[in-house]
Order: C-alpha cells, then structure tokens, then sequence
C-alpha cells in the first residue's frame, strides 16, 4: 500500500512539472501559430458583437488547452503508464 501513494506522489510531481513545460511550449510555440490563422493581433476566434472584445469567442484558446490536454496525456501514457504496464507483465 506504501508503494502505491509514492508512486501516485512521484506521478503527480512528475504531472504537474511537465505542465508547465507543456504550457510553455504551446504558450510560445502554438499560440503564434495559430494567431496567424486569425491574424496577427486577434487570432483565431470570432467575435458575437463587434467592437466588444468581452463577446469574443477564442478558438485559438480552446485550440492551445486541447493541444495541451493531448501532449500531456500522451507522455504522461508513455512514460509512466506504459513502463509501468511491462513492469507488471515481466514479473
């Protein structure tokens, strides 16, 4: 039992450190790029009344956090659950 909570502990730590990695990069990365789909200035998104940034849809911000969510779901698979799985199937 002592083992587990140190291993869901480590994963946490270890989670919650790549995080920022994984926001970093889109941050810097992936949000430039998707602004030059919807311009420079703005990015992609659409706004419901004109002239009132508080109506603004931001797809580039739901574009960024779902590129996130994948990354980190994908390395938190491959390199925690995955090992993790060969472990037990070796002994």
């Amino acid at each position: 039992m002592r083992g587990n909570v140190i291993d869901l502990a480590v994963g946490v730590v270890i989670g919650s450190a790549f995080t920022a990695i994984v926001t970093a990069f889109s941050t810097n990365i992936i949000n430039p790029l998707i602004s030059v789909l919807g311009g420079a200035e703005f990015g992609f998104g659409y706004a419901l009344i004109a002239g009132n940034p508080e109506t603004r849809l931001n797809f580039g911000a739901l574009l960024t956090a779902v590129i996130n969510f994948l990354l980190i779901a994908a390395v938190v698979y491959f390199f925690i659950v995955a090992p993790m799985n060969k472990l037990d199937e070796v002994q």
